[in-house]
């Protein structure tokens, strides 16, 4: 079984800016998934279709289940099955101390709210905190992308 070990932030400020590469355009649908506790993700990625599983989160760790699909079943199913639940937002990589952070700049409602998360191989795993990292966010629910899609960021201040 596929696991998923990440650990999710806020930005202090913007000096990752200077060691980020482009950006890939991410637009993410959320299906209605009922009581389970799961997620149900249809993602374009820069043209490229992926069709993501998520378990109930434990800790930092959760079950992942990843596949690609066609794009041309992304956009049908963004529009028949996700839509308003649509994310979009912007991925920038920054390497740091031997570790890929992928830096999510949120688009369209979720405007303004910038993510940085780290993947794993361990729950224990140590790593050296960037000068641009701040709050930690990991566990906190409405900071998922899920989340975001249903009550997005410009609504926060309401």
């Amino acid at each position: 079984m596929a696991k998923e070990i990440e650990r999710k932030f806020l930005l202090e400020n913007e000096l990752w800016r200077d060691s980020a590469g482009a950006p890939r355009r991410l637009v993410q649908g959320y299906f209605e998934t009922g009581p389970c506790g799961c997620t149900l993700r249809v993602r374009d990625d820069d043209g490229e279709g992926r069709l993501t599983i998520k378990g109930r989160p434990c800790g930092f760790a959760r079950s992942e289940f990843e596949y690609a699909i066609p794009a041309a079943d992304v956009a049908a199913m963004l529009e028949e099955f996700c839509a308003p639940r649509i994310v979009e937002k912007l991925r920038y990589l920054v390497e740091y101390g031997g570790f890929t952070w992928e830096i999510d700049e949120y688009l369209g409602d979720n405007s303004g709210l910038f993510t940085a998360e780290i993947e794993l191989p361990a729950e224990n795993t140590e790593f050296p905190r960037p000068p641009w990292l701040g709050e930690e966010v990991s566990g906190i629910a409405r900071y998922t992308n899920g989340a975001l899609s249903r009550h997005p960021y410009r609504l926060w201040q309401q």
